[in-house]
């Protein structure tokens, strides 16, 4: 029963599985990672609705820029 369990309702190895039971490494599951450099979704709608700018310039810039963007227009207004 417990290969049935592992294999056909987890659909892991019992390595994968106790990798996740022990040390909290969740199996891989062919979810796509965002990548390094992706800005959260937070930021970009606060500078496309708050800040206004448009999604063109907010996607070619770099994360630490648009957090310089954000920190402006909370601190100046603009």
């Amino acid at each position: 029963m417990w290969g049935h369990i592992l294999r056909d309702q987890l659909q892991v190895d019992e390595a994968t599985f106790w990798a996740c039971v022990k040390d909290g490494v969740l199996p891989d599951r062919g979810t796509p990672q965002p990548p390094s450099h992706a800005l959260p979704a937070d930021l970009v709608h606060l500078l496309i609705s708050r800040v206004g700018l448009a999604e063109a310039e907010v996607a070619a810039m770099s994360k630490e820029d648009a957090v310089a963007r954000l920190q402006r227009y909370w601190t100046e207004g603009a």
